[in-house]
């Protein structure tokens, strides 16, 4: 049966096969050329798959039983020629990809290339099944994936959709950058809908403002939170989309399902929100385990303390000098107890040859048993606001933790005037009036802390995303405002908009701005 499908399906992958190779030639070598057809590659995927996965359930068992694969074996050839296709496809990738870095280089167009190659990208995951068969496939297919970084980044960025696997782009995110990485993970969540008819409206007090939202977003069907947040604080006229506040979760409470919910909103909608996860928090939602050096950070006390216990002399520890055994203390409410790291814990001496395995017990009771139920509820309340189907923990192995650190909080660095003036339109002024000339000179005067809340009083964002005001879904805007010189500048800050009046000097100017950019004030949410 295995021979049957091989033999019959394999001509027409191999008939596919050299076409894509070819159309690969072709639109290296001529700037008329379309490239290879999308058809072609789906038709190649179709007879590829079943073929690969028989040849890989027969070696697999021939290796199992250490049968030594026959030259007579008539399959041999077909075997064979797969390796030859993996190698030419990959081989001119590897060029088109180079020519697409070097237009990259020069500053050319590169849509003509991009949409010339936009099968490439699904080629690879073909071949990326392919290197799996044979030895040192593999390690070709990855020197490809780094030595194109740039090249492969575009392709994600333009070609890579929700509807495709990108599952195989995980396996190889070390070769991909932030943006690439935080393209795919984005992808896992269901595309975001711009209509305000559909935005999910709650009005809050402001004081009871985490037990209220809680209330709300928990209950709320996760479909209806696609479209955004829309808050109305209780006797107050503003209103607007925000993210409540996140409470991330290290001790036992109600809110863990939120917190996930949350903190999946803001990553979904793009808003930084100005904290960052734990990294042993990130790392059991990503599946992996928690290691000693993994709490160095989190628990210096218990992390010096195990540190010490593996580099002690043998003899020491053998001697029962440590007066240890697998048993470790915990606080609850108050209170001091005992609890065995293993059955009977209590009864076995830590020693030279056990130590490892104590400081490793002590490791995942105190960061992992101890904090299992708050961890899954977090995850519950993520893999709600995903794509149907999407297992939380994918979006977590798709990224390292700087890159959600970066996704979430935002970027650290200092607020650019000039990045900011650059994406800064005007409506009722021009760029070169007074008033405008005026505004960014004060802005520029202001510390640090002051823009933070300046852009927040503008625009209900405190924390820019990591590539700067390019990152955001919208440009911001000056709206020359009615309103007479005695009054403070206003801003619709669902709109990025900022009004300011006709100031009549740069003193006013500064005078107002000062004023709104006080912590109390330009933070209060006293903007519509």
């Amino acid at each position: 049966m295995y021979g049957v499908i091989v033999s019959d399906g394999f001509p027409f992958l191999k008939e596919i096969g050299q076409k894509l190779v070819k159309d690969l030639v072709q639109s290296f070598e001529s700037d008329t050329s379309s490239g290879p057809f999308r058809q072609d590659v789906v038709d190649f995927s179709a007879f590829l798959q079943p073929i690969l996965s028989l040849i890989e359930k027969k070696l697999a068992a021939a290796a199992s039983s250490r049968i030594a694969k026959e030259k007579t074996d008539p399959l041999a050839d077909e075997v064979n020629h797969l390796f030859l296709i993996f190698s030419d496809l990959l081989c001119w990738i590897d060029k088109c990809l180079h020519k697409l870095e070097l237009c990259l280089a020069l500053n050319s167009d590169v849509e003509i290339y991009t949409s010339r190659w936009s099968q490439c990208l699904a080629i690879l995951k073909e071949l990326h099944s392919i290197s799996r068969l044979y030895p040192g496939s593999d390690d070709r297919f990855q020197t490809t994936m780094r030595q194109y970084k740039a090249g492969i980044r575009i392709l994600i960025l333009k070609y890579a959709k929700r509807a495709d696997d990108n599952s195989w782009l995980i396996k190889h995110k070390d070769a991909l950058d932030f943006e690439s990485k935080r393209h795919l993970a984005m992808l896992l969540f269901p595309e975001v809908t711009e209509d305000y008819d559909e935005l999910f409206e709650m009005l809050i007090d402001r004081s009871n403002l985490l037990a209220e939202s809680y209330e709300y977003i928990y209950k709320a069907e996760s479909s209806s939170l696609h479209a955004g947040l829309f808050m109305q604080f209780k006797d107050e006229e503003a209103t607007g989309p925000e993210c409540p506040v996140c409470f991330l979760p290290f001790r036992p409470s109600k809110y863990f399902k939120f917190s996930g919910k949350v903190v999946a909103l803001a990553l979904m909608h793009k808003i930084q929100v100005g904290v960052v996860l734990d990294r042993i928090f990130f790392l059991q939602l990503a599946g992996r385990r928690v290691s000693l050096e993994d709490i160095r950070d989190a628990d210096p006390c218990i992390y010096n303390s195990c540190k010490k216990i593996l580099e002690m002399d043998t003899d020491f520890v053998d001697s029962d000098a440590l007066g240890l055994t697998f048993v470790t203390e915990v606080e609850e409410l108050g209170t001091i107890k005992s609890v065995e790291l293993c059955s009977g814990g209590k009864d076995i001496a830590v020693n030279s040859r056990n130590r490892r395995k104590y400081v490793d017990l002590i490791v995942q009771h105190h960061f992992v048993t101890s904090i299992a139920d708050q961890v899954s509820s977090f995850a519950k309340g993520f893999r709600d606001i995903l794509n149907y189907g999407v297992f939380h923990g994918t979006f977590f192995k798709s990224l390292e933790l700087e890159d959600l650190d970066w996704m979430l909080h935002g970027s650290e660095s200092e607020i650019c005037v000039e990045d900011w003036m650059s994406h800064t339109e005007y409506n009722g002024y021009e760029k070169s009036d007074p008033q405008i000339v005026w505004f960014w000179e004060v802005v520029r005067n202001l510390s640090p802390e002051q823009r933070k809340t300046l852009l927040f009083f503008w625009t209900s964002i405190k924390y820019l995303p990591i590539e700067g005001f390019r990152g955001l879904a919208s440009r911001l805007y000056i709206y020359k405002s009615s309103d007479p010189e005695d009054f403070l500048p206003s801003s619709h800050t669902c709109f990025y908009q900022l009004c300011i009046p006709p100031y009549p000097s740069r003193d006013v100017m500064r005078q107002r701005l000062l004023v709104i950019t006080q912590q109390h004030v330009g933070c209060s949410f006293g903007t519509y």
